[in-house]
């Protein structure tokens, strides 16, 4: 599960003829594993939590919540292939399912990462419009406007992608198959991996940076604010660019030296000692990519205000009713102790167990 092609997915059979340049497939596979685990442990309760209580926002018409429940709808999708994933990297990189199973998990693999990134990219600029044109956003900010962006975003990707059903996957159709491997480079591979950096690293990036150092500018210059407020939102601007930079930089990186390296023919043994070195930094970067799936939920969500107060006064109602609960329980248990002595008296006093007079 690696780099999406654009002419064709790479399925490499045991009797290929590149098995002298085979990548080393056992190197990092227990750390991959284990970061695939651990983001599922994580991110699968996070954001169904999270799912739940952004649809209460966005039934009360809160525009940001619009951005934040699709994130986290979008988190959960890309959670769900994450299990195929990881027993795929178990057992050697080998996909033991067809070849349309390898198809649509990485057709849903892909997208959410690049619907996720754009996302993110919308929750940064809504909050940055809501903060320093606080009072001329009152009309624009609408959550029909932010549902269709969402929207918009989602097909937008998803079309982009769809020609991955077409590609044609060699011996992909037999059992013991690799799943969308990296590559052989080629003029149209090369260009997709520049228009997949630009458009969905770089650009984000830079929107992310501008728009939380507004957001970031302003908050510092508002004296209406507390001192512990105004090191919240500077907490959460860093956060938002440094973990977009750990866990899409790398990966994107890796995408660019490739694109530039097939500008530069090399040696055929050259070119496959530097696939071999690149292969497990590449397959950690784009596990690294899914970590932030399990990140949103706590840096987005649970930063806004009207979302902890809906957690809390969550939380508060189970603890109340567990309360009530406990203290029921209590009750009957009095009760039935109190009537269990009444008896046992009743019986000691009478062994027939008759009432006085009888």
């Amino acid at each position: 599960m690696h780099e999406l092609p654009v002419t064709e997915t790479i399925s490499l059979t045991k009797n290929t003829s590149l098995t002298g340049c085979e990548p080393p497939y056992d190197e990092g596979r227990l750390p991959l594993v284990l970061l695939y685990s651990g983001v599922l442990a994580v991110g699968l309760p996070a954001n169904l939590l999270t799912v739940y209580l952004t649809w209460l926002q966005v039934s009360r018409k809160n525009v940001l919540g619009v951005y934040l429940w699709s994130l986290s709808l979008c988190d959960l999708t890309y959670l769900g292939t994450l299990p195929l994933w990881a027993h795929y990297v178990s057992i050697g990189h080998w996909w033991p399912w067809s070849s349309a199973a390898c198809k649509l998990t990485g057709y849903i693999f892909f997208n959410n990462m690049y619907i996720s990134i754009f996302l993110l990219c919308c929750i940064s600029c809504d909050r940055y419009v809501a903060v320093v044109y606080s009072v001329e956003s009152r009309g624009l900010r609408r959550q029909r406007v932010a549902a269709l962006i969402a929207l918009a975003i989602v097909l937008l990707v998803a079309v982009g992608h769809i020609p991955v059903f077409t590609m044609r996957e060699g011996n992909g159709a037999e059992a013991g198959c690799r799943c969308f491997e990296p590559s052989q480079s080629s003029a149209t591979v090369t260009g997709f991996n520049y228009a997949r950096f630009v458009v969905g690293f770089l650009i984000p990036l830079l929107v992310l940076m501008v728009t939380n150092r507004g957001i970031l500018a302003n908050v510092q210059r508002s004296t209406g604010l507390r001192r512990e407020q105004k090191e919240r939102v500077r907490w959460l601007a860093v956060a938002v660019v440094v973990l977009f930079l750990v866990c899409f930089a790398p990966y994107h990186i890796i995408l660019l030296a490739r694109a530039v390296i097939f500008h530069f023919p090399q040696p055929e043994d050259s070119t496959c000692l530097l696939e071999r070195n690149m292969y497990t930094p590449y397959t950690i970067s784009l596990g690294l990519s899914t970590v932030n799936s399990a990140v949103n939920p706590i840096l987005y969500v649970l930063s806004s205000d009207n979302i902890r107060k809906e957690l809390r006064r969550g939380l508060a109602q189970i603890c109340d009713r567990a309360t009530l609960r406990a203290r029921s329980d209590s009750s009957k248990n009095k009760i039935q102790m109190q009537n269990s002595t009444e008896l046992k008296l009743v019986t000691e006093t009478h062994p027939g167990g008759k009432p006085v007079g009888s």
